[in-house]
């Protein structure tokens, strides 16, 4: 009799065991950022620092940046630049350089292929990138992906400035807009996207009325003109 309890015990356990092999663990939840700056900030740095996140923007808040707070090879960064990778997910958003503030570009993702030991990635939906403006010499006024890999849907890049890719900048890396738009952005060369190298994809997104060209070189991106 002691032997089949023992038994009993040891099936119990056992079956115990493969259940919560088969349960999933729990998802990582999204971090919701507060209106702010400081919030949306403080909430990229921990992204970072925890290898990545989803960061779940407050609808239709305006994110206004008044100073750099990153740095970089080329140039200040309004928002600290992506090492890990980042959802961000909106509702009507816009992250812009504030009116007045000194130069800047808005975003920066950081790839293994730029910047060693890192991870850098964006995928984000419904949000507007606009106001940015890269110190001279440097490229990107709005985004700047530099070896890693960005994602836009149903958002746009606009009224950036930069001495080559207004609005997007690609180094190395992979960029993909769907839905999206590019409009209204000025460089010398490559006004709405500029590819150094690396790839970039369009679908159903539009890149026009940016100045002095859409995108640059030219053949660089598939459907842009």
């Amino acid at each position: 009799m002691p032997t089949v309890r023992t038994l009993r015990s040891l099936l119990g356990v056992g079956v115990l065991a493969v259940g919560l092999a088969v349960v999933p663990a729990p998802a990582h939840a999204q971090t919701s950022v507060l209106c702010s700056e400081a919030a949306l900030v403080n909430a990229i740095n921990a992204a970072n620092a925890a290898g990545g996140d989803t960061l779940a923007l407050f609808p239709f808040c305006t994110y206004r940046i008044t100073g750099a707070h990153g740095t970089s090879s080329t140039g200040p960064v309004g928002l600290p630049p992506l090492t890990a990778p980042i959802r961000m997910t909106g509702l009507g958003n816009i992250i812009e350089r504030a009116p007045g503030a000194p130069p800047f570009r808005v975003l920066q993702v950081e790839g293994s292929a730029n910047v060693p030991g890192t991870h850098g990635q964006l995928d984000a939906v419904g949000i507007t990138v606009r106001g940015g403006s890269a110190v001279f010499p440097y490229p990107g006024g709005g985004i700047s992906n530099l070896g890693g890999t960005v994602s836009l849907r149903l958002s746009s890049v606009t009224g950036n400035t930069a001495i080559a890719g207004g609005g997007l900048y690609n180094d190395n890396g992979v960029l993909t807009l769907s839905a999206s738009s590019v409009v209204g952005n000025t460089a010398a060369f490559g006004g709405g996207i500029y590819v150094n190298s690396g790839s970039v994809t369009l679908s159903g997104t539009t890149v026009s009325g940016n100045t002095p060209d859409n995108c640059a070189p030219s053949g660089s991106v598939t459907g842009c003109s």
